[in-house]
């Protein structure tokens, strides 16, 4: 999806902003938000650890993929993704042989939640349309937070 299909889109409009006043339209229930902070992250972390499981490489290189995206949206971001891939690689090694096990339960589990948030809202998940939206969930995330923190992206 293009920035001329994005709703809501105008030339002085940053494409960060525009991607997430799309996503945002699809998560408007409290209820489907909150399982999104929680679930999104945990997605985020059970994916690359499940990449690690097949190759550490594998992992550290769709983490550089996501950066490259990262960058393109936001210096904030962008720091802020970074820091959250090293956190899930520290917690990725700390599961040691259990690592597949883990990764796999939690991706199913987070799934359901965000299926069942999605039932709850009436409305199919943002990445049905287009699947950069799955980079960007996590930026919604953030940026919930960073409003709340007074950060601007």
């Amino acid at each position: 999806m293009d920035s001329s299909t994005l709703p809501h889109t105008s030339a002085g409009t940053r494409r960060v902003d525009q991607l997430l006043a799309h996503y945002g339209e699809s998560h408007q229930h409290p209820t489907n938000e909150l399982i999104h902070f929680v679930a999104i992250p945990l997605i985020m972390l059970s994916l690359v650890g499940m990449l690690f499981a097949i190759h550490p490489y594998v992992a550290y290189a769709f983490i550089a993929a996501s950066m490259v995206y990262y960058a393109r949206l936001s210096l904030v971001f962008l720091l802020a993704m970074a820091l959250w891939s090293l956190i899930s690689i520290a917690l990725i090694l700390a599961m040691g042989p259990w690592l597949l096990t883990l990764c796999i339960a939690i991706f199913v589990g987070a799934w359901v939640l965000q299926f069942i948030g999605h039932k709850m809202e009436g409305k199919k998940p943002s990445f049905f349309e287009d699947m950069q939206y799955l980079w960007v969930g996590p930026l919604f995330v953030l940026a919930k937070l960073f409003t709340k923190l007074g950060i601007r992206w």
